[in-house]
């Protein structure tokens, strides 16, 4: 059920709508350098509202950093 894990849920909709259902891949090699493409803009390049609009990457970085202090 969708409500059961809303985040998982949105990103499991994202990849499929942005990745998956727009490619015709040609191998499995395709598939993985065309999904490594998609993880890194979404993960270093996206900024997410859900992250107070930072980027995944920098979200994290910027929670480490309080953690150490």
């Amino acid at each position: 059920m969708p409500t059961d894990n809303p985040f998982i849920e949105s990103f499991n909709g994202n990849l499929r709508d942005e990745c998956l259902n727009i490619h015709w891949f040609l191998s499995m090699e395709d598939v993985q350098e065309r999904l490594d493409r998609w993880r890194e803009e979404y993960n270093h390049d996206r900024t997410h509202s859900s992250l107070n609009d930072f980027t995944p990457t920098e979200f994290s970085r910027s929670h480490q950093s309080r953690q150490i202090l």
